[in-house]
């Protein structure tokens, strides 16, 4: 079931190849969507060679591609994010809702070191936190991920489509300061479709 995840995920970001490099286009150098299809469709590639490994080594293995096969920021920063998640699943073979909020903080606190990025900077964490944010009180709360599912992508979505009224200060959109309202960001956007990927697909 992971595996088929990571393989529905993988086929996401390759379809919104265009898309996501037209966004990048607007505000960066317009490699988003390349490079992030690059290292998915490698990703998919190796998907045979995961069947046995545990979730951690699935993880780790799939942010060392990310990061060697993608250039750009993209690759270090979702590579940094996955290799931190699967540090934090090291020998955890329970997947409860803490886990998972544990596994997403790490991969939040490995965006945050790679990139040096807070929330409110126009970046894929502002999709990312607040959507944490909401997994966390729903969790609290009693909730299982499957009667939030619907919930969650939308908290995704309204996240990452008010990336748009954000001035960016972080890469190569900084440089366009305030005309980079209007735009949404790119790495906001290829978040979003992951956790919606995920949600759909649980």
């Amino acid at each position: 079931m992971f595996l088929e995840i990571i393989e529905k995920i993988s086929d996401e970001i390759i379809k919104n190849e265009e898309y996501l490099t037209e966004l990048d286009r607007e505000i960066g150098d317009g490699d988003h969507g390349v490079n992030l299809a690059r290292g998915f469709s490698e990703i998919k590639n190796q998907l045979v060679n995961f069947k046995n490994l545990p979730v951690s080594d699935v993880f780790t293995k799939m942010g060392m591609i990310l990061l060697t096969k993608v250039g750009g920021a993209s690759g270090a920063i979702y590579g940094t994010a996955f290799m931190s998640a699967g540090t934090y699943l090291k020998g955890k073979t329970e997947f409860d809702n803490q886990i998972l909020l544990g596994a997403l903080n790490s991969m939040i606190e490995g965006i945050q070191r790679r990139g040096k990025a807070v929330l409110g900077e126009k970046t894929m964490l502002d999709t990312i936190i607040p959507t944490y944010n909401f997994l966390e009180k729903s969790f609290n709360d009693g909730k299982s991920l499957k009667e939030i599912k619907n919930e969650v992508i939308e908290v995704a979505k309204n996240s990452m489509e008010a990336t748009k009224d954000i001035i960016a200060t972080k890469g190569r959109a900084s440089y366009l300061g305030e005309r980079s309202v209007g735009h949404i960001d790119p790495g906001a956007m290829s978040s979003y479709l992951m956790i919606k990927t995920v949600c759909e697909n649980i």
